[in-house]
């Protein structure tokens, strides 16, 4: 079996930044993860990259040869992924042992894991490969700077979170550029009867059932939560990597495959 992270979030949210910095915190514990390129148009990379969607199409042929804008034209390429994923990702995939762990590095657009169903389609691919998947959702903790805004970001995670049907694990990236930390404290383990009076506070009367209703939704399942991450520190690093593995159940074959070796029975005579 074969372990991968899907990571997706908005634009700008750190995306590559993360699976950067955790290349560097694997390779100095020595634990051997494999970071895949998804982006048709990135262009550099501060970490080895194992597999890259340019060597299938790029954005710049795309928007040159068919005229399309930026937007348009990574959603063909995306497309195009799609219509190959029985042929290059199959044969690339073919080149990694069934134990390894991948990192596809997504891009930004939030159509991508919201309605279109590109990355669905390629998360059940690789779950045929016999991959356990894991969607780790960046959101910038800039953006939580008031209660409009966490709402906003829950919702669209949570859009993720259906869209994909994987298990999920939300990071707030940035956290080394906050300033004042205990304005994203109170977000990370939310009151609800706070946030809805916030929101009342913030918003028209005509919005109270809305806004009752969304803070019931944050609440009662429970469906939403961040984990800070600050690439500063190699223990906040090690913790998302640890809330991940746990999600994909990493490591546990390993114990298991342990176990089942029985120590005495190499001290039976014959």
């Amino acid at each position: 079996m074969g372990y991968a992270q899907l990571v997706i979030g908005p634009a700008g949210s750190g995306k590559s930044t993360y699976c950067s910095s955790l290349y560097q915190h694997c390779e100095a514990i020595g634990r051997t993860i494999h970071i895949v390129n998804l982006d048709p148009a990135a262009e550099n990379f501060d970490y080895p990259v194992a597999m890259d969607i340019r060597e299938l199409i790029s954005l710049d042929d795309v928007m040159e040869e068919l005229g399309l804008g930026p937007n348009g034209g990574l959603m063909y390429c995306m497309e195009h992924l799609e219509e190959n994923l029985d042929d290059w990702l199959t044969e690339e995939l073919d080149n990694y042992l069934d134990d390894d762990y991948l990192v596809f590095d997504c891009p930004g657009q939030i159509e991508l894991f919201s309605h279109v169903p590109v990355l669905r389609n390629f998360v059940e691919h690789l779950q045929r490969k016999n991959f356990n998947v894991c969607g780790v959702y960046l959101l910038d903790s800039q953006f939580i700077t008031d209660v409009t805004k966490f709402i906003s970001g829950c919702m669209a995670s949570l859009s993720a979170m259906v869209q994909l049907e994987l298990p999920h694990v939300n990071i707030l990236s940035k956290m080394d550029l906050v300033k004042n930390k205990r304005d994203i404290d109170d977000y990370l383990n939310p009151e609800p009867r706070v946030l809805l009076s916030e929101l009342n506070q913030t918003m028209a009367p005509k919005f109270e059932k809305l806004n009752k209703a969304l803070a019931e939704l944050v609440d009662e399942y429970s469906m939403v939560s961040f984990i800070p991450l600050d690439l500063r520190k190699e223990s906040s690093i090690q913790y998302v990597l640890s809330q991940i593995d746990n999600c994909i159940q990493y490591g546990e074959d390993a114990d298991v495959k342990v176990k089942d070796l029985d120590p005495e029975e190499d001290d039976l005579s014959p």
